[in-house]
């Protein structure tokens, strides 16, 4: 009996035990459920980074599923030593409430860009290659000029002396305090130093009165907006303020001009000024528009002007119309005016009468009796009343070759020309530097 009984009291005693750790585990399994659903991370706020999104940097540190935990969060994901994030030095995890975590991001203070093989060198103000990209940050000051043979990082930038360096860093303070950096700043062999805002050049000259000369940059850049050229700072010291602004001519096309605007401001489409109240003159003509104002067809085979027929007024084959398929189709190429100025799309002079030369991108060279120089013709048909005498009778011959209408044995020419006729005009077209200067 008492055998029996031991037995009994010992079964009972292994059910408790089984129901008390079924209960604990239940119970545990309750208390981490209730852990991690109660301090569950539903907002993540981000202070700090300049460089990264919100988005960008909870991916960055937030990985795993213990990152979800407010609790747990701040002890594991908090780092003060990051090497595989470029220009994040550190960063600190935090609760805000039992929902919420605020990551801070400290970063690294590039004050300047130098470009290094293909990619972007970056460093502080002492000078030291704190990081590297292939993409340019723009809110870093990008220095050309600056040259180096080899980088290492955390290791100060191999430049000849100290006062380039210096020189950058100054200016690179200076521009972060007002927001105005430069598309880059160059310096020249000497380290004179010039500042690219768009199409206006500021020449600061050596690294003398900085601080002067960008606080006058500073006031007189708004005034030039909309403006080319080059505003001079060299002779500026604590004496001598006179700054000169050497406007350049800006050529305007069909494509870029500005105006459309009239006197008032309001856009017209046609008028002379921009939306600034400058004149900038008339809209120019497209080339389409050049050519066909200039395009000497129009003409039937009777000579009689339709506007739309494909001779000249002396009977020579021009061709169709320009259109904008074929000013695309000539590329680069600006020819396709005669010596006189009319437009025929094969001659071998530009718009303003210099010479340039036979169209590099045409196939065949098209004749002016509408024949190609290959074995066949555009039609595909040959003429029936071809002799075999080496003469053609509308200005053709296989000794010489001329263009026109009409040749007689006097050597005497209606309306041609040499096909290997030139011009010595070395005039161009390009735009040019105003000789005024404005002074402030």
């Amino acid at each position: 009996m008492r055998t029996s009984n031991y037995r009994k009291k010992l079964h009972i005693d292994k059910k408790v035990w089984r129901i008390a750790g079924a209960g604990l585990a239940a119970l545990l399994l309750a208390g981490v459920i209730f852990f991690f659903t109660y301090y569950r991370v539903e907002n993540v706020e981000v202070m700090g980074s300049s460089h990264y999104t919100e988005e960008e940097v909870r991916e960055m540190i937030l990985r795993g599923p213990l990152a979800s935990n407010s609790i747990l969060a701040p002890i594991l994901y908090s780092r003060d030593d990051v090497g595989d994030i470029p220009f994040v030095e550190g960063f600190r995890v935090r609760r805000s409430n039992r929902n919420t975590i605020v990551i801070t991001v400290r970063e690294k203070q590039p004050v300047g860009c130098i470009p290094y093989l293909d990619s972007y060198i970056y460093f502080d103000r002492n000078g030291i290659f704190i990081e590297s990209s292939l993409e340019r940050d723009e809110s870093v000051p990008y220095f050309d000029g600056i040259e180096v043979d080899h980088v290492i990082k955390d290791e100060k930038l191999p430049i000849k002396g100290n006062t380039v360096l210096n020189t950058a860093v100054a200016l690179a303070t200076i521009f972060q305090k007002n927001e105005m950096i430069p598309d880059h700043i160059q310096f020249d062999s000497s380290y004179h130093i010039s500042l690219v805002y768009g199409d206006i050049t500021v020449q600061l000259g050596k690294d003398e009165y900085l601080e002067d000369k960008m606080a006058r940059v500073i006031a007189i850049l708004p005034k030039l907006s909309g403006q080319k050229g080059i505003l001079h700072l060299e002779t500026v010291t604590d004496t001598v303020k006179t700054i000169t602004f050497e406007k350049e001519e800006v050529e305007y096309t069909s494509e870029n001009w500005p105006g459309g605007y009239d006197e008032n401001g309001d856009y017209t489409g046609y008028d002379e000024y921009d939306a600034e109240g400058n004149y900038v003159g008339p809209k120019p003509m497209s080339e389409l528009d050049y050519a066909l104002e200039n395009w000497v067809g129009g003409y039937d085979e009777e000579l009689d002007y339709t506007g739309n027929g494909e001779y000249d007024q002396y009977g020579n084959y021009v061709g169709p119309a320009p259109t904008q398929e074929s000013i695309d189709a000539k590329g680069d190429w600006t020819g396709g005016y005669n010596e006189e100025g009319g437009y025929d799309g094969v001659s071998e002079y530009d718009r303003e009468g210099n010479y340039v030369g036979p169209n590099p991108n045409a196939e065949d060279t098209q004749t002016t009796d509408g024949n190609t120089s290959d074995e066949g013709y555009e039609d595909g048909e040959y003429e029936e009343d071809y002799e075999d005498t080496g003469d053609y009778g509308d200005g053709y011959s296989e000794e010489d070759t001329y263009y026109g209408e009409s040749y007689t044995d006097d050597s005497s020419y209606d309306e041609g020309y040499y096909e290997d006729g030139y011009t010595d005009d070395s005039s161009y077209g390009d735009g040019y530097y105003e000789d005024s200067y404005e002074t402030y």
